[in-house]
């Protein structure tokens, strides 16, 4: 069963030019430096992030707190961000400038 699949990409001859350059500079074949630039790019786009020690013991922590029922929910977070009702005020009339 093969491991690799066969991809054609089109690319503008400068580019072609710069590439074969690149590629004879550092001695490898084109395979190998297409892999490498698509490794840094998916690199940089979705970079991996590996969690701190401490930011490790505060997931635990919160884990520990939701098992205990030390928690608020969504809905009651919102009902108690809502601000107070206000008492309705009489509309005063305003002045035409006319």
């Amino acid at each position: 069963m093969r491991t690799t699949q066969t991809m054609t990409v089109s690319l503008p001859p400068a580019m072609v030019k710069e590439f074969e350059k690149v590629r004879k500079a550092e001695n490898r074949t084109r395979s190998e430096l297409i892999r490498e630039a698509l490794r840094l790019y998916f690199s940089k786009r979705v970079p991996e992030v590996t969690a701190s020690k401490a930011e490790l013991a505060a997931i635990r922590s919160g884990r520990a707190q939701i098992k205990r029922g030390e928690y608020v929910t969504l809905d009651r977070l919102l009902h108690d961000l809502e601000p107070a009702h206000r008492k309705a005020r009489r509309k005063t009339a305003r002045k035409n400038p006319l």
